[in-house]
């Protein structure tokens, strides 16, 4: 690889909270609207999960996520609606609650506070 395909590479790359991978539950709901689905993985800033049969959101829409770890963490929270693949939904949290910020920054351990390399292409 030359210096300027390295230089080329290293503009494209972006930095992001790096994202653990944890499969769970999730309820996803906005009004009367309410569709379960899975998670993917998880970060300090936001959540991956499936996209599930049905969903007709978009970009930008708030939803409250109810999502179960074990028998005993329940996080509740919105997010706001990133991206939308035709398998997946890329959702920033908006709102987590004072008393969820604790156990989601415990459950996350590492990953709360770590950035990993993400190339755009």
């Amino acid at each position: 690889m030359t210096t300027d395909d390295k230089d080329g590479l290293r503009q494209r790359m972006r930095f992001r909270h790096a994202r653990m991978k944890v499969e769970t539950a999730v309820l996803m709901s906005r009004g009367g609207e309410a569709h379960p689905t899975e998670l993917v993985d998880i970060s300090a800033t936001g959540a991956l999960m499936r996209r599930p049969l049905g969903w007709r959101g978009a970009p930008g829409e708030t939803w409250v996520l109810d999502m179960i770890f074990g028998h005993d963490l329940h996080i509740h929270m919105e997010a706001c609606v990133a991206r939308v693949s035709a398998r997946q939904i890329g959702m920033e949290y908006t709102h987590i609650p004072d008393d969820k910020q604790a156990p989601l920054w415990e459950l996350l351990g590492g990953y709360a506070d770590t950035l990993e390399a993400w190339n755009e292409e």
